[in-house]
């Protein structure tokens, strides 16, 4: 059962940016210097300038981030200091007999507010047309180095594994909660996958965005998707091309933040159209969109979440998890299969289908055949036919069922 209901510990606190830092950003937007992008009317340079500029307009003179940080601090806002490190979160209680405590945790390049769909029904199931009993009190923190817990000067080595145990003493002696439940995608999925396996006896379950081995970052080579493998002879054209379509939709972001990610930041950290540029491709390229990366999010989402990043200096500290995942491989904490103990749930979607898969029953059979698999006490495998890498933002309310599921008995 989850923990009796209790006051909460902490007092929350709005977010509030400073109107100096909003006068900073709306000096560097007008003296942005513009490349020439000649040539690149189809994007194969990468991000087009007339949408880009087009974008950087809107920011500049109709964008609202008040009435966007109004939405935001509709939601509890906490920051408390987990082990010596600054973390923000978001809070929705919840609203039912016995809600279970749940944290959300995102990856890159998310911010929490890509959880802001699912939160609500999450937590008062009732009000969505659901089971109050499914309730969950919905805790959603910003990764260390993101968005509003971007500050991590005695920190520079935090990477997924780390953060799980700051989750882990967040939920059990911060908020004092005995057993908790955990979702996440992208770097968040590997943080459930830590949590599951480090702490197994005291989560009911996870559900997880995707299943990697928690050794993905592992390696001589882990800026590599193909781990420097040559595409096999003989395959048929289109699992070819799917093959190139996946390298080239990953591989400039992942070389770049494990390789050079400070390098990199230099050049961000001083524009927020630069800033901009390099969060957009990954929403544009990683999105379900079919070619319009505006039918996922609104220029308002897309500046929102670039804004939270922007307003807290976070792509620096941001990008260095995929370094520092590499530079501190994990290791486990114990010899036991399967890895991660925790009964797991996970939410495949059609847009990062391997190679030769085409329905949501040949993506569950693929994974479930895979070296994944025996990773993971997966209980709950749900493939769609739509949605691309931003799940919860893409298919919230199937993201909200597939975690239901995955925890029903297992409170």
């Amino acid at each position: 059962m989850a923990a009796t209901a209790k006051r909460f510990p902490l007092e929350p606190e709005p977010l509030h940016v400073p109107d100096s830092v909003l006068d900073d950003l709306r000096a560097r937007l007008r003296l942005t210097r513009w490349p020439d992008d000649t040539g690149n009317h189809d994007g194969f340079y990468g991000v087009r300038r007339d949408y880009l500029q087009e974008l950087a307009e809107y920011w500049l003179d109709r964008y609202d981030w008040r009435k966007a940080e109004a939405a935001i601090n509709a939601y509890e806002h906490y920051r408390v200091n987990v082990r010596g490190v600054p973390v923000h979160f978001m809070r929705r209680p919840g609203a039912g007999p016995d809600p279970t405590p749940l944290i959300l945790t995102h990856g890159w390049p998310w911010t929490f507010w890509h959880w802001s769909k699912v939160v609500d029904p999450l937590a008062d199931p009732a009000a969505y047309g659901g089971d109050p009993a499914d309730a969950f009190d919905v805790i959603v923190p910003s990764l260390p180095g993101f968005g509003f817990s971007a500050s991590l000067p005695d920190h520079p080595d935090m990477n997924f594994w780390k953060v799980a145990d700051v989750w882990h003493s967040l939920m059990t002696e911060t908020l004092g909660h005995q057993k908790y439940a955990a979702g996440g995608c992208d770097i968040g999925a590997l943080v459930c996958g830590q949590l599951g396996h480090k702490y197994a006896d005291e989560l009911h379950a996870i559900h997880i965005g995707s299943g990697q081995k928690l050794t993905f970052f592992n390696g001589d080579r882990a800026w590599d998707l193909s781990g420097g493998q040559p595409i096999p002879e003989g395959l048929p054209e289109s699992a070819r091309r799917r093959i190139v379509d996946l390298d080239r939709r990953f591989a400039v972001h992942l070389a770049a933040h494990v390789l050079g990610p400070s390098t990199l930041a230099y050049g961000l950290t001083d524009s927020p159209v630069g800033v901009l540029a390099w969060l957009l491709e990954r929403w544009d390229k990683w999105s379900d969109n079919k070619g319009d990366v505006e039918s996922v999010f609104s220029k308002d989402d897309l500046l929102t979440h670039a804004m939270i990043f922007w307003v807290n200096n976070a792509i620096g500290t941001s990008m260095r998890y995929y370094a520092n995942a590499n530079r501190y491989p994990w290791t486990p904490s114990h010899d036991r299969r399967p890895v991660v103990e925790t009964p797991t749930g996970i939410t495949f979607v059609s847009y990062e289908n391997p190679p030769g898969v085409s329905t949501p029953e040949e993506r569950v059979q693929n994974w479930a055949s895979s070296d994944r698999a025996d990773w993971y006490n997966h209980v709950n495998l749900t493939a769609h036919e739509s949605g691309g890498h931003f799940i919860p933002w893409e298919n919230p309310d199937a993201w909200v069922d597939d975690l239901r599921r995955t925890f029903r008995g297992r409170r």
